[in-house]
């Protein structure tokens, strides 16, 4: 347990101080972008910035969350250390532009790749000399990612034990990732930087009414997170298919962004930039009045569309984006308070494309407050089970299957299981 103390302390400081720095730059990218409307229009410039930078300098790190997920189901090599400054400024020019992506996969990326440095790095007394061993330490940096760049550690825990097996986990990476976890944040918000607040919700008492609300509400998020993952990869697909060279396919779908952008700028006028990058003042207002009925789809779209082109980022906070605006269009219909569905919609979403029920029902818990813990965890089950075996991650692999029915996936990766009807 000292030892893993230890070894938390350093990952903790690693991966809190590598978010503290990434947090603070891409609020300044997101600022100065929406100072400057006129870098929209280098969206196709800097894909192929992007695409540049990852073709000649990082093909040994150009599989970004799955490679640390296949690292840990069979370690081979130490994750390069390039994984973190180049993903860092994948991201950064990506949300210069005006791409729709997250920070989850940045920060998660930094945090493996420095986790898995101290393989190489430790004094022999603590140095990793078995494979179970850096399994852990990668898990460790994952979750310490996930916490700080969130401001959840216990679903950061969670999260790292969760995500690389689908309905399995590994509890001998318990103590390191939770060590690693509240470590990260702490340290994060030791640099004096914070998170996005919600509203804390108002719960309403239990009642048929609001239970059957509920696995709607996580039946369709279910769905959306379906369509969301299909919707990547289908356009990662087809930019494969038209584009040989890797480095113009972001130029393409930057270009292809951009035009969309102004279509949408001449029907609904300049509310078309609350769906560029994070969107996080959107997310706020989903919480407050319901938004409008297309406000997911068009998130799902431009996110879609940027990742799948291979710009680079995260998904997990645009899909907190579809989920809340999924949520709060459903409150004119559904009989719960508009900030109970969004926020339910917020992590159910999430659950449903990453697999990951326990981490996105404690988040909820952490971000809403329990009082909502009925209506969140009910949400997240119900998405990760509509969502059938596939997801963001295409290492993952199936533990346990989510029907009897498909009991045959067992043991296989998703990746695998794609286009199966």
């Amino acid at each position: 347990m000292l030892r893993w103390l230890l070894l938390g302390g350093v990952v903790s400081a690693l991966a809190g101080t590598a978010s503290a720095g990434f947090l603070v730059a891409l609020d300044w990218t997101t600022r100065t972008r929406e100072a400057q409307p006129w870098l929209l229009g280098l969206l196709p410039v800097g894909g192929l910035l992007v695409g540049l930078l990852y073709h000649y300098f990082g093909q040994s790190v150009a599989r970004g969350n799955n490679q640390l997920i296949e690292e840990i189901h069979q370690p081979r090599d130490v994750v390069p250390l390039r994984m973190a400054p180049l993903v860092l400024l994948g991201t950064l020019l990506t949300h210069l532009v005006g791409g729709s992506a997250g920070r989850e996969g940045t920060a998660v990326q930094m945090g493996g790749a420095l986790a898995d440095q101290l393989s190489r790095w430790l004094p022999r007394g603590l140095r990793l000399h078995r494979p179970r061993e850096r399994r852990l330490l990668l898990i460790a940096g994952i979750s310490a990612g996930f916490a700080s760049v969130f401001g959840t550690p216990l679903a950061g825990a969670v999260f790292g034990l969760e995500v690389f097996r689908v309905g399995r986990l590994r509890y001998e990476a318990l103590l390191p990732s939770l060590l690693a976890a509240f470590g990260a944040d702490w340290v994060t918000r030791a640099w004096g930087v914070g998170h996005t607040h919600y509203l804390v919700l108002e719960v309403p008492a239990l009642s048929a009414a609001g239970v059957a609300a509920t696995l709607l509400l996580g039946l369709l998020s279910g769905l959306t997170a379906r369509g969301f993952v299909a919707a990547v990869h289908a356009w990662q697909s087809w930019f494969g298919r038209l584009i040989a060279w890797p480095p113009l396919r972001p130029v393409a779908g930057g270009a292809g962004l951009l035009a969309l952008v102004g279509l949408l700028y001449l029907v609904i006028g300049p509310e078309v930039t609350r769906y560029l990058g994070l969107g996080v003042p959107t997310i706020v207002a989903a919480f407050e009045a319901p938004l409008p009925w297309y406000s997911f789809g068009l998130k799902l779209l431009l996110t879609s569309l940027t990742l799948g082109a291979g710009f680079k980022g995260g998904e997990v906070t645009p899909l907190f984006f579809v989920g809340a605006a999924l949520g709060s269009a459903l409150a004119l219909v559904l009989p719960l308070p508009v900030a109970l569905l969004a926020g339910v919609g917020f992590v159910a979403v999430f659950s449903g494309a990453a697999n990951t029920p326990l981490a996105c029902t404690l988040m909820g818990l952490e971000l809403f407050g329990l009082p909502a813990a009925p209506y969140l965890a009910l949400g997240c089950v119900v998405a990760y089970l509509t969502s059938g075996h596939g997801g963001i991650y295409g290492a993952q692999v199936v533990g346990t299957a989510k029907h009897p029915r498909l009991g045959r996936d067992a043991g296989r990766r998703l990746s695998q299981l794609r286009g199966r009807r």
